[in-house]
């Protein structure tokens, strides 16, 4: 397998892993503050808030998932372009629109499944380049 190819093969692999901590983890958060309701803006409202949110067991699992996304994100940005991991990244838009109507069962228009679509058609476009372009951080990830 040649070098550019690994490259592509690993870096596609930690934006996969990027895209799902994100979406696993924002879908958490979500569900979490679902449970704990709306927060009030007040004194009282933000302190049940604060000790509603660090006692729900959904925020903390959201949490731990976003921790796994930046430890992804900030791996792959180690040895991939910045301007390929955003957009390639950006797929986690698609799919968590995706999971909103699934598991929150929110409603989505046709004209926000155009522009996921849109951003799908981008994701591809992408995805067909070179993760890293500079000469320098391509002997870098070689060594």
């Amino acid at each position: 397998m040649g070098h550019e190819l690994r490259i592509r093969i690993k870096t596609l692999v930690m934006i996969l892993a990027m895209v799902v901590c994100a979406n696993v983890g924002d879908l958490m958060l979500k569900r979490g503050m679902t449970q704990i309701g709306a927060v009030e803006i007040s004194v009282a409202g933000l302190r049940h808030a604060f000790l509603s949110t660090i006692s729900n067991g959904t925020i903390w699992i959201g949490i731990v998932f976003l921790v796994g996304f930046m430890a992804s994100y900030m791996t792959v940005l180690s040895w991939a372009d910045y301007s390929y991991v955003m957009p390639a990244g950006a797929f986690g838009y698609a799919l968590l629109t995706l999971l909103a109507v699934v598991f929150l069962h929110e409603n989505v228009s046709p004209r926000r499944w155009v522009g996921v679509v849109l951003i799908c058609v981008g994701v591809l476009l992408v995805g067909q380049t070179r993760p890293r372009t500079t000469e320098v951080a391509v002997r870098e990830v070689a060594a």
